[in-house]
C-alpha cells in the first residue's frame, strides 16, 4: 500500500511510526520506490555545488543518485538500523532527529529529505536547514505519490475494503496526490515562516515502473501502515492483492508523481 501521510495532522510529533521502518532495512532499501533522474538533475542543476545532507537518509534510496550525479553526501537519520544499513554502502551517516543534530560548524549546498520531511517540523526543520545551507543553497524536500490506473486502484480498494472493513482509510479509493496536498502545503509554509527562504516552489516529476506479483507484495510489507496491521489480516491482505495481481497477469505497471517542495536560502537569512 501507498506509504500516505499518517497520523495527518502533526506527523512529526509520532516518529515511532517512522522509526519502525529500521525493522527490516534490507527489504525497505529492496521494495521501496525510488526517484526519477530529472528530479535529481534538476536539484543538482539548481545547487551550488556538491555538498548535500541527506535528511532521513534511511538506507540509502535518496542518497544514491546525488552520489552518482557526482555528489558528495552526508546522511542524518534518527534510527541506528538504516544508518547502519547506509554505512555499508559506503555512506557517512549520523544518528540524530534532524532538529537536534548537531552540524558542527559544517555547511552544505543543498539539503535534501525523500520521503522523510513529514516526520519532521515542518517550521523547525526549514530554520535547520537555512541554518546549514551555505548563501543561494537549495532546501528540496519530495514525496513520491501512487498513480494506479482506474483498473488497478479499483481492485486493489476492493481488497483494502474487504480485509480491513474498519479502516478510516482506504488508500486506493481517492488520488494519492489529494492525500499528499496538506504535506506539500505545511513544509511551504514552513519554509516561509522561517524567513530564510525565497519563494517556496513546487516541482512535479512523472514516471513509473513495472511490477510483478512479488515485488508488490515486498513493497506492500513497506507501507507505513504495515506494522500496525494484526499479522493474520497482513497475510489475508497480501493474499488477496497477489489474486488481484494474478487477475492483471501477475504483473502491472504503477505510475508515480513525484513532488518536491524546493526555496533557495537567501543570501542575508
Amino acid at each position: 500500500m501507498p506509504t500516505l501521510p499518517f497520523p495527518q495532522h502533526e506527523p512529526h510529533r509520532h516518529r515511532l511510526a517512522a522509526e519502525s521502518f529500521g525493522s527490516d532495512a534490507e527489504r525497505y532499501d529492496r521494495a521501496r520506490p525510488r526517484y526519477p533522474d530529472a528530479l535529481v538533475e534538476a536539484v543538482v542543476a539548481s545547487s551550488p555545488g556538491p555538498d548535500v545532507l541527506d535528511v532521513g537518509i534511511g538506507t540509502g534510496i535518496s542518497a544514491r543518485p546525488f552520489r552518482a550525479a557526482g555528489g558528495r553526501v552526508l546522511g542524518v537519520d534518527p534510527d541506528p538500523r538504516m544508518a547502519a544499513y547506509a554505512r555499508r554502502d559506503g555512506f557517512d551517516v549520523e544518528v540524530a532527529a534532524f532538529e537536534a543534530w548537531e552540524p558542527a560548524g559544517r555547511t552544505f549546498d543543498a539539503v535534501v529529505a525523500g520521503q522523510t520531511w513529514h516526520w519532521i517540523d515542518p517550521v523547525a526543520g526549514a530554520a535547520k536547514a537555512a541554518a546549514v545551507l551555505r548563501p543561494s543553497g537549495r532546501l528540496a524536500v519530495f514525496w513520491n505519490a501512487f498513480r494506479p490506473s482506474p483498473e488497478v486502484a479499483g481492485a486493489l480498494a476492493a481488497v483494502h475494503r474487504r480485509v480491513l472493513p474498519d479502516s478510516p482509510l482506504n488508500p486506493w479509493t481517492a488520488p494519492a496526490l489529494d492525500g499528499y496536498a496538506a504535506l506539500y502545503a505545511k513544509a511551504a509554509d514552513g519554509i516561509r515562516r522561517s524567513g530564510s527562504f525565497d519563494e517556496p516552489e513546487q516541482w512535479s516529476f512523472d514516471w513509473e515502473r513495472p511490477y510483478t506479483r512479488e515485488e508488490w507484495l515486498d513493497q506492500l510489507r513497506t507501507g507505513g501502515d504495515a506494522a500496525r496491521i494484526p499479522p493474520a489480516r497482513m497475510a489475508e491482505l497480501l493474499a488477496g492483492t497477489g489474486d488481484a495481481v494474478d487477475a492483471f497477469g501477475g504483473r502491472f505497471t504503477m505510475r508515480f508523481t513525484a513532488v518536491v517542495v524546493t526555496a533557495v536560502r537567501g543570501g542575508a537569512g
